[in-house]
């Protein structure tokens, strides 16, 4: 089963706004006047060095993207990007080991604690919104909606070992095995999800098929007509021949996954927060991190449009250059 991955490669942005964010970048907007890298950047001085990034695999796409187009104008700033999840990638964040958290949720109050016993400060930056969307396979042919109730005895802990079989999500559903996937325990994903599906971040079923590769996760639920999963929007549209999103029902009926419905507030409660954070001490005493973290935020509904991600609203937008000043200071 071939899976679609994206390459984050230029080639695959539109010429014209990859150029016009090359443009963007080197323009003189860049208010970050208030520390060396800032300057460096608005001043098109050139900068050199990593960036170090970690964490969810969900946002590492957008990540990967803006480091791609960055590299346009600063070919000397070389941007890792690497996927422990969510959980992981804080905990490597709060050791000081990394410039930059990629985050599908927010950071918890315990991951929070032990960055503050480091002494590293941090800033969160919410850079685009996502659709944690429920699939099956393109040659499932009984299911297009779920309710919250139906994906809550698929997931629920008390359900592991018990609930086996579509038949018993509900009535008139075949008599198949439920071959359930999704992320590992230390993806954002999987907190998200289990948070709002079964009450309680963490709380679900450990006997599904788990990885915290999300590449996986589309590679066994597109293998089986029975096979249902849940990951981020952007890997169901870049696997969306292979794949079929399910409407949710929460209440007030069956809402696709989309762009749209993600900004409206209409797919509830699976619409989310993206966020990336960023180690002030970083920010402060590295150029290429500062000017990184400029550009990705001067750009960042340029950039998640060209990686095909849900932008952020006017209002949204706002609260980002916002948290970009005061982190500018």
């Amino acid at each position: 089963m071939h899976v679609k991955r994206r390459t984050h490669s230029l080639a695959a942005v539109p010429a014209g706004l990859a150029l016009a964010l090359v443009l963007a970048g080197c323009g003189g907007e860049n208010q970050a006047g208030a520390n060396g890298g800032g300057e460096a950047a608005s001043g098109g001085e050139s900068v050199s060095g990593e960036v170090v990034v970690d964490g969810s695999s969900t946002v590492q796409p957008l990540t990967a993207a803006a480091g791609e187009l960055y590299a346009q104008e600063q070919p000397d700033v070389n941007v890792s990007v690497a996927t422990s999840g969510t959980g992981g990638g804080f905990e490597k964040f709060c050791q000081g080991q990394t410039d930059i958290s990629n985050a599908s949720r927010p950071i918890d109050p315990e991951e929070e604690k032990i960055c503050e016993e480091n002494g590293v400060d941090f800033t969160e930056l919410r850079v685009a919104t996502d659709a944690l969307t429920v699939v099956t396979s393109a040659d499932n042919e009984f299911v297009d909606c779920l309710t919250t109730e139906e994906l809550n005895t698929m997931w629920a802990p008390e359900s592991e070992g018990k609930v086996s079989r579509w038949s018993q999500v509900r009535s008139g559903f075949p008599d198949e095995p439920l071959e359930l996937y999704g992320p590992g325990t230390d993806s954002g994903t999987f907190d998200y999800f289990t948070d709002e599906i079964n009450g309680e971040e963490g709380a679900s079923r450990s006997d599904y098929n788990a990885s915290e590769d999300d590449n996986v996760l589309v590679q066994g639920v597109s293998g089986s007509a029975n096979a249902l999963g849940y990951f981020g929007y952007t890997y169901f549209e870049e696997n969306a021949d292979s794949l079929k999103a399910i409407s949710i029902d929460s209440g007030e009926g069956c809402v696709e996954p989309s762009a749209e419905t993600a900004q409206d507030g209409s797919y509830t409660p699976l619409a989310r927060p993206l966020f990336i954070y960023v180690a002030d001490k970083a920010y402060a005493e590295k150029p290429q991190v500062s000017a990184f973290v400029d550009y990705y935020v001067e750009n960042v509904n340029q950039i998640a449009e060209a990686a095909q991600y849900i932008a952020l609203n006017d209002e949204q937008a706002g609260e980002l250059e916002s948290s970009l000043s005061k982190l500018q200071g």
